[in-house]
Formats: C-alpha cells, structure tokens, sequence
C-alpha cells in the first residue's frame, strides 16, 4: 500500500473545501501530514453533480473539480482496473444494506491503486478493507 498517498471520499472533500467543522482532527491530521499526492475520484464529481442537478448540492461537479485543482488534489479516473476490484468488494454477513455506487467504486479505487481511502462512512467499516480509513 502506498501510503504516502490518500484519496478523500466526496464528503471530506467537500468539509476540507468549506471549512466544515464536522471534518475530524484525525482526518486534518492525516491530510495535514500526507507527504504524497492527495486524489479524488472522478466519480466524486460525478456524485457531486447528480446532488447538483436535484438541488441537494450548492456546486456543480465542474466547480466540485476546479476547487480540487485549486486545492492541489489529482483526478482519478475511473479505468478498467478499479472494475476488477469492485467485483471482489464484500460485506460482513450480518452487516446493513450499502446501496452507495459512489462509495463502492471508490473503495475499489484506492484498493487497486494501494492509496489510503479517508471517509467518515460507517457504513464503509463492513467491507474489511484495509485501505478504508475511518475518519
């Protein structure tokens, strides 16, 4: 795993962006002492412009993408490799439903590329990936 590299799920993204202070210290901390390139997934700005387009989401996935470059983080797209992954992604047995497509192929990202993945989803802990960070 290289962990000198994390991709950021949407949700962090978006806390780091506005200053939101329901981004934890530990997720500062980490990102603050990252020492590698820091990634969002394509698939973030995908999510951000479906909220968008509904009224759930005050900016589009372009301006979503804009304020990743200006912040110095590196678009990951989606390829063929990141695919493979996801069909061996699996749930404890007893674990709730996850119905997020967004959450589950960015698990798969950071997984294939062997980056830390910091998310504050709950939900994500039931896929026993080491990659997943809890933040």
């Amino acid at each position: 795993m290289r962990q000198n590299e994390i991709m950021l799920d949407t949700h962090i993204i978006l806390w780091m962006l506005m200053g939101d202070e329901r981004l934890s210290y530990k997720a500062r901390d980490i990102i603050k002492a990252n020492i590698g390139r820091i990634y969002y997934s394509i698939a973030s700005m995908w999510e951000v412009q479906i909220k968008y387009m509904v009224g759930k989401m005050p900016i589009s996935g372009i301006e979503f993408m804009h304020y990743c470059e200006q912040s110095g983080y590196h678009k990951l797209p989606i390829d063929d490799s990141h695919v493979v992954e996801l069909a061996g992604l699996e749930r404890d047995e007893n674990a709730p439903p996850h119905n997020d497509p967004f959450d589950r192929i960015m698990i798969s990202q950071a997984k294939a590329e062997g980056f830390l993945f910091l998310s504050h989803d709950s939900m994500l802990e039931a896929y026993n990936e080491p990659c997943v960070i809890q933040v």
